[in-house]
């Protein structure tokens, strides 16, 4: 659906058209419970949130207030807070089980690959999900969302520039996460031989 129909579907929806509504929910529930699902890492936790999201976007929707950003910078805005509740909530950042999880790559053909694969994935989620919320979101909107820097700073709320910068201290940070690891891992695998 192109911006200007989303727009129109926006402000019909606005006028209480649920039919309107039920057109933004189409475009927007999967990349909605995507970033969600990346955040918390739990499918059923990740789908109920994703209907509150939108339960809470259709009772709230009279009170938009067009701002000059799409009407997924305010999705993503409501799921960001209510990703940010569950977290207090619970206290905790939970990892993704293996049985919850969903391949992320395509399947390949030996079964040493996929064992690989799968490990590697579960490590990086594991070092994901310890970053800072603001990080993680950041990272979730522009390898998962493939959105640009200028969309992306139209939902946090920051400049295209600010994204920019928060991207490549959070690649640093990255980096060094995963070279620790490396180095845990030589050092685990040299003391049991």
């Amino acid at each position: 659906m192109p911006e200007n129909n989303d727009e129109l579907a926006l402000n019909r929806a606005i006028q209480g058209d649920r039919e309107a509504f039920g057109l933004l929910y189409e475009q927007y529930v999967g990349r909605i419970y995507n970033y969600i699902y990346y955040r918390i890492g739990n499918m059923h936790e990740a789908e109920d949130l994703t209907a509150r999201v939108f339960f809470r976007a259709m009772r709230r929707i009279s009170d938009y207030q067009n701002r000059g950003l799409p009407v997924s910078a305010w999705l993503y805005r409501i799921a960001h807070n209510l990703v940010a509740n569950w977290h207090r909530d619970r206290g905790r950042r939970p990892e993704i089980s293996l049985d919850e999880s969903t391949p992320l790559v395509v399947q390949h053909e030996h079964p040493e690959s996929t064992l690989l694969h799968s490990e590697e994935q579960e490590g990086l989620l594991r070092i994901l999900r310890k970053l800072p919320a603001e990080r993680q979101q950041l990272l979730i909107l522009k390898f998962v969302e493939h959105l640009s820097n200028a969309e992306i700073g139209e939902i946090m709320g920051r400049t295209e520039g600010a994204v920019k910068s928060l991207y490549h201290r959070t690649l640093l940070s990255l980096r060094k996460d995963m070279q620790g690891r490396l180095v845990d891992e030589v050092a685990q695998s040299m003391d049991l031989t």
